[in-house]
């Protein structure tokens, strides 16, 4: 597993994403949305398993779930299972907060 550094720091990653927020991030090429909810920040697929929508235009929601804003399939964020079993699940990354900044990891 490779880890990309996406912040400096989990102040700087709060600031830019704060909580209930997505940001979507191109990392090696792969769109990627970084969503912080009140159980931490999580980093899936970007594109819905639907019909390819960007999840980092949709919203997320106190059951810790990433919607689509086209057709509200939601999936969660620690998983990637669509809640409701209507489309196939997203492909989650590992998230970590070190000293020096805050990281993503992929299997590139």
């Amino acid at each position: 597993m490779n880890w990309y550094k996406i912040f400096e720091s989990e102040k700087d990653a709060n600031r830019e994403v704060p909580e209930r927020s997505i940001m979507r991030l191109k990392i090696k090429g792969k769109a990627i949305s970084f969503a912080h909810t009140k159980h931490g920040y999580f980093a899936v697929d970007d594109e819905c398993p639907h019909l390819g929508e960007s999840l980092s235009k949709g919203t997320v929601n106190y059951l810790n779930e990433i919607i689509c804003p086209w057709h509200s399939h939601r999936f969660h964020m620690q998983s990637g299972t669509e809640c409701k079993g209507r489309s196939g699940d997203l492909k989650t990354y590992k998230v970590e907060i070190k000293e020096d900044g805050v990281f993503i990891g992929m299997d590139d």
